[in-house]
């Protein structure tokens, strides 16, 4: 899963897509066949930054970015991905080709919920403490992976309950979303224990600041423990990636399946 942030204000890469108040389609488009070409099977389109501490956008706003894009790549051969925890924009975006609804507050809007039950796009619901405005305060577990999985776990079934297939449904554990250094770690090292029957893992781990914490090296130069990471998370149960660097992606990934050949 290719990264495409349509924001100003993402950790990573915020302003490359989107700047001085508007979306530069022609440098989306290129960075979109560009992942796609690499070996991105879906892009994943994000209007508002969910960075630690990161300020709120309205849902008109996060449409004016997003909408835009949906529409400029129609065409390409790849399932169109929304980044939102708002419902009025999960519905725009489905009406606008998205194929998948990425949602960080794991199914918490009942709204968005019915909105992808009556379509009949992919649901990734992901494990959050708190929000992007308090999620790094302090977060506290008992037993992180367990409570990671038992959130999943409920958050699977009240979207069964709401109508949306099994084979929809996709979860993340939320890397770095109300985790400590040590809570990412665990989560890592238990990733097969967050499954809920059948489903996917998706997973984000790309330039996170668990990267920065444990090699202590800025965003732009966390790619080789970017790396690191997403060959750990293949080996331990993710079926599905989350990266911004996708060609160095796909290698790693195709080095690890050449060697688990039979």
């Amino acid at each position: 899963m290719g990264v495409l942030n349509i924001t100003p204000d993402s950790f990573s890469d915020g302003g490359k897509l989107f700047a001085d108040g508007a979306v530069d389609l022609d440098a989306v488009r290129e960075q979109a066949m560009a992942m796609l070409d690499a070996g991105a099977a879906i892009l994943d389109i994000g209007g508002e930054s969910s960075r630690p501490g990161a300020d709120v956008v309205s849902s008109a706003e996060e449409q004016r970015r997003v909408i835009p894009v949906l529409d400029a790549l129609a065409d390409l051969d790849a399932v169109l991905s929304v980044d939102t925890y708002h419902a009025e924009t999960a519905a725009a975006a489905l009406a606008h080709g998205a194929g998948m609804i990425n949602d960080i507050a794991g199914g918490r809007d009942a709204a968005l919920v019915a909105t992808v039950a009556a379509s009949d796009a992919a649901y990734a619901l992901m494990h959050m403490q708190g929000s992007p405005q308090t999620m790094q305060n302090a977060p506290a577990y008992q037993d992180v992976v367990a409570e990671v999985a038992d959130y999943l776990r409920q958050r699977y079934e009240l979207c069964r309950a709401a109508g949306i297939a099994a084979d929809r449904l996709l979860v993340d554990p939320g890397f770095g979303f109300g985790k400590s250094l040590e809570h990412n770690l665990a989560l890592l090292r238990g990733l097969e224990s967050v499954r809920v029957q059948s489903c996917p893992i998706l997973v984000g781990l790309s330039r996170k600041s668990m990267i920065g914490l444990i090699t202590d090296q800025p965003v732009a130069a966390r790619l080789p423990g970017s790396l690191a990471a997403l060959l750990l998370a293949a080996q331990n149960g993710a079926d599905l990636i989350r990266v911004h660097d996708v060609q160095a992606s796909a290698d790693v990934l195709q080095v690890l399946a050449a060697y688990a050949a039979d």
